[in-house]
């Protein structure tokens, strides 16, 4: 059995199409995780700083802002921030809102923007976002208290009436938001907000690999060979499984490399750090008790059972089709269709539908609060993510086998 598994992948690995098809993906991997660090820029008071050396120049002005958010911290930033608006040479006006303006931003909003950001946007109301504008108008006695009033927002998220939330996923998220770690650390972590923020570029990957996994079975129908290999010792029995498993073990090596170009460009551009730092510091209403880490190795393992599922959806094709390019013609619209389609909220049929496609199974969705009741159980979108592709991938795969054992030679 080893020998005919080392046959059928060496087959697959040694054809010139596989090759070709693997480079211009790997190359196109490349380019769209590098477009982030070619495209980076920040700013300071001379204009804008633009790759690495813009990379540089943020990581420094980091370096004062490693804090826990606790309460006296944010309080003591807020009344900084209110201080500068009440001299008037500070304060700007384009006819709509007011801002700080020269020095006073250039040396104190700038540096730390996006720190300010992340404190204002916990005092906004849901769906409201009115950026630095919320920090002067502050009353500092009654909301200061920033994990208090973090976790205020998001129970008032959570009974919202368009949400349409049952009382035990009210409850499933409550009980998730309660065990985020408080204070929030905060730091850098620009690496890991691309990675998380772009995991459905790597779609193209799983459309490359099923590409060349696509002729396994077909391939040998449309050479004539299948009359041959069928009718020999282990034609119907053991080599369908050792298709079956080398079509696996390619794919997943293969996309492993993938991902090895696909993190390792953002990671090596702008550093590790911030790998355990709380994703709340990105987005404080996100309600999984996660670090980057830890979030991008989950989503990474639904991503790797998706594309497991697509393997043995092709693979299933292929057992049934007698062309490869037929497989095709079914697999990319149901890999890119939903690429087209939005969602119009968290509930409903049609958008927890969509949530489980392909294509968006690749993204996180990490601060949406999906959630599936299932009888007196909630599961969040990545669990259930993950059950389904185990599912589709153990049945499909078992189909793909059978439909391979019963082809009938023409």
């Amino acid at each position: 059995m080893n020998m005919l598994i080392k046959y059928e992948f060496l087959k697959i690995v040694r054809k010139k199409s596989t090759l070709i098809v693997m480079g211009i993906s790997l190359l196109l991997t490349a380019f769209l995780f590098g477009l982030p660090i070619l495209q980076f820029q920040t700013y300071n008071q001379e204009g804008a700083i633009k790759g690495f050396e813009g990379i540089a120049y943020e990581k420094e002005q980091y370096k004062e802002q490693s804090v826990p958010l606790t309460n006296e911290f944010v309080e003591k930033n807020i009344a900084q921030y209110q201080t500068l608006f009440e001299n008037p040479a500070n304060v700007g006006y384009d006819g709509n809102e007011k801002f700080l303006i020269g020095d006073v931003y250039w040396n104190y909003v700038a540096p730390r923007e996006k720190l300010l950001s992340i404190i204002a946007s916990i005092y906004d109301s849901p769906n409201e976002n009115s950026g630095l504008n919320k920090l002067p108008e502050l009353d500092l006695t009654k909301s200061a208290q920033f994990d208090q009033t973090r976790n205020e927002k998001i129970e008032a998220l959570l009974n919202m009436p368009s949400r349409n939330m049952s009382t035990k996923q009210k409850e499933y998220w409550s009980h998730m938001n309660s065990q985020v770690k408080t204070p929030l650390q905060y730091g850098y972590h620009e690496g890991w907000e691309v990675i998380l923020s772009n995991f459905e570029l790597l779609i193209f990957a799983i459309l490359a690999i099923c590409i060349v996994i696509a002729p396994v079975f077909s391939g040998e129908y449309q050479a004539g060979t299948d009359a041959v290999i069928l009718s020999s010792k282990y034609g119907k029995t053991k080599l369908g499984t050792a298709k079956i498993i080398a079509s696996l073990l390619f794919g997943i090596l293969a996309f492993t490399l993938h991902i090895i170009v696909a993190f390792g460009l953002p990671l090596a551009a702008f550093g590790v750090d911030g790998w355990n730092l709380p994703l709340q510091i990105a987005d404080p209403i996100i309600p999984y008790p996660y670090s980057f880490l830890q979030a991008t190795l989950i989503n990474l393992g639904v991503i790797y059972l998706v594309l497991i599922a697509m393997i043995s959806l092709t693979l299933l094709l292929s057992a049934k089709m007698k062309n490869p390019y037929l497989v095709l013609i079914v697999l990319v619209p149901i890999l890119f269709i939903p690429l087209f389609l939005s969602p119009n909220g968290t509930t409903g049929a049609y958008n927890l539908t969509l949530f489980l496609l392909p294509y968006r199974s690749t993204m996180p969705e990490i601060g949406k609060y999906i959630s599936y009741p299932i009888g007196d159980m909630v599961f969040d979108v990545l669990s259930i993510r993950a059950i389904l592709y185990i599912i589709l991938s153990s049945v499909i795969m078992l189909l793909a086998r059978f439909t391979f054992m019963k082809h009938q030679v023409a």
